[in-house]
């Protein structure tokens, strides 16, 4: 682990990267230098060879309250802030590197998920939350609107009836209620949390790594693309998939009756 006065820690073990957001004092919510910390740790994370699984949660009671609002960078002055370079600069970035990160990832919601806190978790593939986690689009509170893909996201986990509530009304939703709605994959046990999330990892991390991330290619694009055109990328992903080391090994495994050995290659 890094030292204590870092926004952002990152644990390297076992095929699994764990980062942990890590301004609990503040529920984790982002300034422009956390950003840049998270920037370097996802990209270490994307060029270590060794790394088959991303787990991000954060330190303290909750996930992520969004934007520090007292951050300079986005703090309300006269004229009013310019919230779409923050957005280019930093969000959108963060998202749009989510999910081209080419393994899977894992999100462990430990808390209150807010604003972009909630989206970012929402871009991860596999998340897992608290029962005492929430998350809030809480953004028409202070009039703004769904930022870090939650316009995107939304919509497509829990359709626009509930997408545009949500949005409008900024209630909070439980870990439990966002299971039951498909927003999430599973609500656990708060003492559990850390325990099943890293458990989950460290088995994605034994799995087939390329093979993980075309699933995560082929579905990140199904809702853009008619169902021709997502034919064709099955066949070309496959054609991927069948070229790997992975998919040797796998039938194989099956053949001689024995359990496979994955590389992640």
């Amino acid at each position: 682990m890094g030292s204590t006065d870092k926004t952002i820690l990152l644990d390297i073990a076992d095929g699994v990267a764990t980062i942990t957001l890590n301004r609990p004092d503040r529920l984790n919510s982002f300034t422009a230098a956390m950003h840049e910390e998270l920037r370097e740790a996802v990209g270490e994370v994307r060029d270590d060879k060794a790394v088959r699984c991303l787990l991000l949660t954060g330190a303290g009671r909750g996930f992520c309250a969004g934007q520090d609002l007292s951050d300079r960078a986005v703090a309300p002055g006269a004229q009013g802030p310019d919230l779409g370079v923050s957005i280019e600069t930093n969000y959108n970035p963060l998202v749009r590197s989510l999910r081209a990160l080419p393994m899977p990832v894992v999100c462990a919601v430990n808390g209150v998920a807010a604003g972009a806190g909630a989206n970012i978790a929402l871009a991860c593939d596999i998340v897992l939350a608290a029962r005492s986690a929430s998350f809030i689009q809480a953004f028409c509170k202070i009039g703004l609107i769904p930022d870090s893909g939650g316009t995107w996201t939304l919509p497509r986990l829990v359709g626009h009836a509930r997408a545009m509530g949500l949005a409008m009304l900024g209630d909070k939703v439980s870990a439990e209620q966002a299971e039951a709605w498909g927003m999430i994959w599973k609500a656990v046990d708060d003492d559990r949390l850390m325990a099943e999330a890293g458990a989950l990892a460290r088995q994605l991390a034994t799995q087939p790594t390329r093979g993980l991330a075309l699933i995560k290619q082929a579905l990140n694009a199904s809702s853009a693309n008619d169902l021709d055109t997502q034919l064709d990328l099955e066949r070309d992903l496959q054609r991927e998939a069948g070229r790997t080391h992975d998919y040797r090994e796998g039938v194989a495994a099956f053949v001689e009756k024995r359990a496979p050995k994955f590389e992640g290659r």
